[in-house]
């Protein structure tokens, strides 16, 4: 089983290649949070939104990730962040192409 969990908030940018840019030494620091598979970085400049899609392990690293990940965030500034969890269905999610 893994656990994806969806987070998106409020933002004003930057995007795209600046965005990566600005984030790049964040990003390597999330790739080594305990029980991450992977995540999937958001970005919706019409919407002024930003955010991700993690799927980690277990439930545990999911949600000490969330805490302290929006601990980081209300640091920043940032209000309004979403967040929810979901259990995934790897035998349905591989049917239709996931690699989880």
């Amino acid at each position: 089983m893994g656990i994806l969990l969806q987070i998106d908030f409020p933002y004003t940018g930057p995007f795209g290649d600046e965005m990566t840019e600005a984030f790049s030494p964040l990003a390597s620091s999330i790739a080594q949070e305990k029980g991450l598979i992977w995540k999937i970085w958001t970005e919706n400049r019409e919407m002024n939104e930003s955010g991700g899609i993690y799927l980690f392990e277990d439930t545990v690293s999911a949600e000490e990730y969330l805490k302290m990940h929006t601990a980081r965030l209300e640091s920043f500034g940032v209000q309004g962040i979403r967040a929810k969890l979901f259990e995934v269905n790897i035998p349905l999610s591989h049917l239709t192409k996931a690699v989880v």
